[in-house]
């Protein structure tokens, strides 16, 4: 017996290895919402300098595996045993184990969040390639989220790598026909650059960032263009009420930009893994 037959007929199995796994791919893209970010800065700017024949700035080597993890406030290096996602937090009082400076508790608060997603992901697809796919889109859109939440980024290196992979996902009929997901891919990115136009016209402003366009085009990538108007429509809800709440608790202006794509990918997740149902659902509500 091989083990994805043993885990087909485990469930429970495959549940709990879902979310173990989520524990340790939370921790990595903890590391990935803080570095990648500084290594795209590096990168534009040598590239930059280059364009302009000016010197070239050299930097340490920095990258997702270096320098190694350590305390930013007196550079302890951080330990194998105490990288254990949630563990070691816990075990360390949520303090450095040599200056005592406190850790973040968004660390062990992504790594908990990861697991749970997995969790779910595991649940609602059962043992097979399409909970195999859904986990990459997961951990995918966390990510994006993180980074667009702390530097309003969504970068290309992250959301065109996702957006191609659901295509070849799709081109299996894993989630929806290759079809859907083709014209998926292009309404969500004609939709928002539309919108992005017709307010840049009006306005004379810019209402959202050109990577919102290719995160709702990732999305009908993955869950076809039928999931487009639920992501919509859930994203600019909880946009519009956490957008305001948050800016109220900051004492910030309503002028004030606000990240978007958090958003999208979090009404994304849920149409491709339930679009279906809350439409059956809207629709019973209305008799149609």
């Amino acid at each position: 017996m091989t083990l994805w037959t043993f885990l087909a007929g485990h469930p429970a199995y495959f549940i709990t290895l879902a979310t173990v796994l989520g524990l340790l791919v939370g921790s990595f893209l903890n590391v990935v919402a803080y570095r990648l970010p500084i290594m795209l800065d590096r990168q534009w700017q040598r590239e930059a300098q280059e364009v302009l024949g000016l010197p070239t700035t050299e930097h340490t080597r920095f990258n997702l595996s270096l320098p190694a993890s350590h305390c930013p406030h007196c550079g302890h290096g951080i330990r194998a045993w105490e990288n254990i996602p949630v563990i070691s937090y816990l075990a360390l009082r949520g303090r450095c184990s040599a200056c005592k400076q406190p850790i973040s508790a968004r660390y062990p608060l992504v790594e908990v969040a990861c697991a749970l997603l997995s969790m779910t992901v595991a649940w609602h697809s059962g043992p097979g390639l399409e909970a195999l796919a859904v986990l990459l889109l997961t951990w995918s859109l966390l990510a994006l989220s993180l980074i667009d939440h702390d530097q309003q980024l969504l970068p290309d290196v992250l959301v065109l790598p996702t957006l191609w992979l659901g295509l070849m996902v799709n081109a299996l009929g894993t989630l929806v026909p290759l079809h859907d997901a083709l014209w998926g891919a292009v309404a969500g990115y004609l939709s928002l650059w539309t919108v992005y136009w017709v307010f840049k016209l009006i306005t004379g402003k810019e209402g959202m960032g050109h990577g919102d366009f290719k995160l709702l085009a990732l999305i009908g990538a993955w869950g076809g263009w039928q999931v487009l108007p639920v992501t919509l429509l859930l994203s600019s809800l909880v946009g519009v009420v956490a957008g305001l709440c948050l800016l109220r608790l900051r004492g910030q202006s309503v002028r004030t930009a606000i990240p978007f794509g958090p958003y999208l990918a979090i009404a994304g997740w849920i149409a491709v893994l339930w679009g279906d149902e809350i439409v059956t659902f809207y629709l019973q509500q209305f008799g149609m």
